[in-house]
């Protein structure tokens, strides 16, 4: 998985994560803050995918709307 946003994603949990580990308060506050950052990661992901269908569903729609896309007039 070299994906952009997954290399993001996981160098941002990563960091998270050991600065919830290293932090002087650890236990419950730095399994909320990681279970908060994989909600919100997930979430974008999410969305991420859908606007993506979205655009190319969209975009299929206009080439066909032409004729295809293929320059013939």
């Amino acid at each position: 998985m070299n994906h952009p946003w997954i290399v993001y994603l996981q160098a941002l949990l990563s960091v998270r994560i050991h600065r919830a580990r290293t932090a002087p308060t650890r236990g419950a506050s730095a399994v909320e803050w990681v279970i908060i950052t994989a909600i919100i990661a997930g979430v974008a992901l999410g969305l991420a995918t859908l606007i993506k269908t979205l655009v190319e569903q969209k975009q299929s729609d206009i080439q066909n709307s032409f004729g295809g896309g293929s320059g013939n007039t």
